[in-house]
């Protein structure tokens, strides 16, 4: 374990270094090239000189295209394009067949590009090919002109070095030699990514960058295998908005789908710029292999890896069983027409590179029977396994994957086999918390294992399909226990339409493609190192900024599940506060996108300012909904407002959406046409865009109880008037405590009534009041009022009250009188002794997991922040991944001190609810736990997450997924007042704690639960995280 720790540190630690130096270069990889002459640099191109990029004809096909998109980027940038010249020796073989690339691109067969010729003599060249397949490359070998012994019989790995005298005629040249056709690619698009072309020039609109001259460093990258081996998206859940979009751009097969070869040729050069290099295609209503012939052979020749998802074995599509298949879709009684379409599949693939999926489930992405039958999926993959060998000659050598997706990891987990060379493609929740790892033997499968993910989701509890709410920071720990677990076979990620998701994948992608770079702080660095290549250094950590707190924000709770009573506008002024974060957001975007130049605003628009803007008016929607409903019962003439606002915020939602269309002359034109409001409780898209419920108040007509109203936090009541929030008749409401612990409270006056009205407010003399008095016109506006104390001046002792008199001047109706509001008054008073930790305000406490007061390390064993992890501020887990289930003896402890002025009982006991990550039982036999202890109290041990059978997920998960958070309370009962220690030992990897609440009865519902409390001597902890994107 020490060697462990010791060598992931010094990586780490020369991660961020490399970050730092390389931070307008490709993201988080070496830099190659530069823009200003250098002691020994070598002239690539000119706004007056093109490069040339010299191939072996008979390279593969995917190499040689991505050489003629390097020769287009280097004319983005510099406005000359490069050449491409395709030399074939004496002795070469036949080239390799191009013709999919040629019939579908438009690419000229002798590989040529257009473009103005350069002066001769200052012409820069680029040598590009594979190891064995090129002769260039294998004569500059033999020559010893370039080494490739680190890279030689690897996977996807390069060298990218500066030659003197590589061939007749060239001084210099910078040479690309890759480990096989994919390591070729990619170090040629290193280059373009370098120079400044984004991997999103097309899918979004990124503009290149602009440069007078390109130079090589004479410098030696050697970039290493990818940390996984197959490494992908699944675009799923396509329609409405992808299929729309494609539907005006390309033609439909004869079948009704637009995905044709021009689309995915687009979809494949994204990839393989991403670094990616393995595709789910569209399935709802695709057939990739029969919409267009071309789609295949296409793939293949770009050295894209075809698979098919977990519910289309034997590379055939749902969609071909529907229109070709013969009967029912269900091995014991139909297998014999099942057979042949299996052999089919495989059979038509056997020329191409795929991950063959294997295994059966039922119909449309459902299980395949309604209990686990073993024997008969057994069958499956048995006869699936004798066809592939039928057809490959040995099935082992076919990559294969079984994908344990819902119920049929109960059939894996019931004992069924399936061959060493399967590799186990372990699933998600659909939520973004992994299901399963391996464990034991089962990382010693020659296949290996993966990970199924999900950016993008049609299900239960609701679907999620609008636009991007992922959090970096989530994925980021996710996948980094992924890797540790050795799941690094295939990654594969439910990206729906693609385009909304263009950041999340991007990064998704470079922890594929070499996690080592990004350690759990990366994530605001690599947002800066992410906006820096895409738009400018100048503004990259404005743009980092915000979309870190974006992230926050939108992963807070999915979109399509805020609904109007999601978060609290009555307690700790939640909903308020959330969306006084969200206005500031819009503000700070907005202001990035008024200073960026005119042609990189519609990227911004279409990945940053869109999602900030329209995630901000959805959450105001629901929270004037909300409003809306609370004050209409209140009588508050303000609910029409507020019913106007939610109107106006559904127009403002269509305004953006149909901004979003309206770009580059409609290019994205139904791009952003899924529903998303409009849910009503129901997992499944709502048909149409609807509001919340709303209500309308009569304001022609005066209230039976008067023209002004009174509020308070806390209630739905207001005075004066009935309700059934208070006593029939009674003119009073009660404020929570307050006491020097807690924030100010508050009231509110409002109109309810036809009459301009003066309101006054008298109070004793140590009552603070934010506002005395005003006058109200019917359609003035609610006036919120802080209520403090100046404690100086205040009563000692606890359990005392103080009235305070609201007047108008006008009448109260018929038959009420004066509204009053109680205030109780607890003057505590904190000991001089008590000078670390948190204090009680009003029979609450709250604390951020990382505040903690005394951290004790166990060996190598200790906790690791998370920052800007979850809900609030972070989170806190083990520091190892790997680590033994753990004791209160074993593990690390965090010790919180607190103090408290409330003694609780045993009828009436303090409550400790962990506030945890809804992250789920990686290991079968070693669930999450932890232990946790007041005092001297007996230690509680927890459990938290309760498995159940498949299908079902575990117990409460519908409610921690929603919230995104476990909430788990133990009882303590009888403590009394003074400093207390709460321990907490987190006894399992994968557990992460974001939040500690202690009740003493007055916790009030809320969905992040209450604000951290008071804390003493915090800035002499050293533990506290600072928001970057704190505005």
């Amino acid at each position: 374990m020490e060697k462990f720790s010791v060598s992931r540190f010094w990586i780490r630690c020369l991660s961020l270094v490399l970050l730092v130096v390389n931070l307008v270069n490709a993201l988080g990889q070496n830099a190659t090239i530069d823009f200003k002459d250098s002691r020994g640099s070598v002239l690539l191109a000119t706004r007056d000189s093109n490069v040339n990029l010299v191939l072996d004809a008979k390279d593969w096909p995917g190499v040689l295209r991505a050489a003629i998109d390097l020769a287009v980027d280097f004319g983005r940038v510099t406005g000359l394009n490069g050449t491409v010249t395709a030399k074939t020796s004496s002795n070469a073989t036949v080239a390799r067949n191009a013709s999919m690339i040629f019939n579908v691109t438009g690419i000229s067969k002798d590989w040529s590009v257009g473009g103005k010729k350069g002066r001769g003599e200052e012409e820069g060249t680029i040598i590009a090919g594979t190891i064995g397949n090129s002769s260039l490359i294998d004569g500059l070998i033999k020559r010893k002109k370039i080494d490739v012994s680190k890279i030689q019989g690897k996977w996807e790995a390069f060298v990218s070095v500066v030659v003197e005298n590589p061939m007749d005629g060239v001084d210099n040249a910078l040479v690309i030699a890759g480990s096989d056709r994919r390591g070729t690619i990619y170090g040629l698009y290193d280059i373009s990514e370098q120079i400044g072309v984004s991997p999103w020039y097309w899918w979004a609109d990124v503009p290149p960058k602009s440069h007078d001259e390109i130079y090589a460093l004479k410098i030696t990258k050697v970039q290493k295998s990818p940390t996984v081996k197959y490494r992908g998206f699944f675009i799923n859940d396509e329609a409405p908005a992808l299929t729309g979009w494609a539907n005006t751009r390309f033609p439909k097969s004869k079948w009704g789908c637009a995905f044709n070869a021009e689309f995915y040729s687009h979809v494949f050069e994204l990839l393989l710029r991403l670094r990616a290099n393995y595709l789910w295609p569209a399935m709802w209503n695709g057939m990739f292999n029969v919409d267009d012939p071309r789609n295949q052979p296409l793939a293949d020749e770009y050295a894209i890896v075809m698979g098919t998802s977990h519910t289309e074995p034997m590379v055939r599509s749902t969609k071909e069983w529907n229109n070709f298949g013969k009967g029912i879709w269900q091995w014991t009684e139909n297998n014999a027409s099942i057979y042949p379409f299996f052999k089919e599949g495989v059979q038509r693939a056997k020329s191409y590179e795929n991950v063959v999926t294997i295994g059966m489930r039922g119909s449309h992405d459902t299980a395949m029977s309604p209990d686990v039958q073993t024997e008969v999926l057994q069958d499956v993959v048995d006869t699936q396994q004798k066809i592939m060998d039928e057809v490959y000659g040995d099935a082992k050598k076919v990559p294969q994957m079984w994908c344990l997706y819902k119920e049929v990891q109960d059939y894996f987990e019931a004992g069924m086999k399936v061959p060493d060379h399967v590799t186990l493609l372990w699933t998600e929740d659909n939520w973004g918390n992994i299901r399963r790892l391996p464990v034991g033997d089962e990382t010693k499968r020659s296949g290996g294992a993966g990970v199924y993910y999900h950016f993008d989701y049609v299900g239960d509890t609701r679907d999620y399909k609008w636009i991007n709410t992922i959090q970096l920071q989530k994925t980021r720990e996710q996948m980094y226990q992924a890797v540790q677990r050795q799941a690094t076979e295939i990654w594969i990620v439910n990206v729906g339409d693609i385009k909304p998701y263009e950041i999340p994948l991007s990064h998704w992608f470079d922890l594929a493609y070499d996690i080592d770079l990004w350690d759990e702080k990366s994530a605001p660095k690599w947002l800066e190192m992410w906006a820096s290549r895409t738009f400018d250094s100048k503004v990259a950590k404005d743009v980092a900024a915000v979309m870190d707190k974006y992230s926050y924000l939108a992963a807070m709770r999915k979109f399509e599940l805020i609904e109007p009573n999601s978060f609290s506008v009555l307690n700790y002024e939640e909903a308020d506060k959330i969306l006084a974060q969200w206005t500031t957001l819009a503000k700070s975007a907005q202001a990035v996108y008024d200073k960026l130049p005119a042609a990189q605003q519609p990227a911004f628009f279409e990945m940053i300012l869109h999602p900030v803007l329209a995630g901000g008016n959805f959450v105001d929607i629901q929270v004037s909904s909300a409003k809306n409903q609370i004050y209409a019962g209140q009588g508050r003439n303000s609910a029409n407002v507020l019913f106007q606002r939610v109107l106006d915020g559904m127009k403002t939602d269509h305004q953006l959406t149909t901004r979003y269309h309206s770009l580059f002359n409609g290019k994205w034109n139904h791009m952003m046409d899924q529903t998303h409001l409009g849910y009503q409780g129901y997992w499944q898209q709502p048909m149409r865009q609807a509001t919340p419920a709303l209500q309308w108040v009569m304001n022609l007509e005066r209230s039976l109880s008067g023209d002004m109203g009174v509020a308070i936090e806390r209630s739905n009541g207001s005075v004066p008037g009935d309700d059934k929030w208070h006593d029939n008749g009674g003119g009073n409401l009660n404020l929570a405590p307050i006491s020097p612990y807690t924030p100010a409270r508050w009231i509110e006056i409002f109109s309810m009534g036809t009459q301009t009205f003066n309101w006054n407010i008298s109070a004793e003399p140590f009552v603070k009041l934010s506002q005395t008095s005003g006058t109200m016109a019917p359609d003035g506006k609610d006036v919120r009022i802080y209520v403090d104390v100046d404690w100086s001046k205040a009563p000692t002792g606890t359990g005392k009250k103080t009235v305070l008199n609201i007047s108008s001047s006008t009448d109260y109706g018929t038959q009420y009188s004066m509204p009053t509001v109680t205030l109780p008054i607890n003057n505590t008073i904190l000991p001089s002794t008590f000078t670390s930790g948190f204090v009680e305000g009003s029979a609450e406490l709250s604390f951020e997991a990382e505040h903690y007061t005394r951290l004790s390390a166990k060996g190598n064993l200790t906790y690791q922040i998370l920052p800007g992890y979850g809900r609030t501020l972070s989170a806190v887990t083990l520091n190892n991944p790997l680590a033994p289930s753990l004791t209160s003896t074993t593990a690390p402890a965090l010790e919180y001190d607190f103090y408290t002025f409330t003694a609780t009982t045993s009828t009436k006991p303090l409550n400790l609810t962990l506030i945890l990550a809804p992250t789920l039982n990686t290991s079968p036999k070693r669930p999450l736990a932890y232990i946790a202890q007041i005092d001297d109290k007996p230690e509680q041990r927890r459990q938290y997450v309760i498995d159940q059978k498949q299908p079902k997920f575990p117990v409460g998960w519908e409610s921690a997924v929603a919230n995104v958070a476990w909430y788990n309370t133990t009882s303590w009962g009888e403590v009394k007042s003074g400093v207390h220690t709460l321990k907490v030992w987190l006894v399992e990897p994968g557990v992460v704690l974001e939040k500690v609440v202690l009740d003493l009865g007055g916790v009030v519902a809320s969905h992040n639960g209450p604000p951290e409390s008071w804390r003493v001597g915090g800035s002499r902890g050293g533990n506290g995280t600072v928001r970057r994107w704190q505005m």
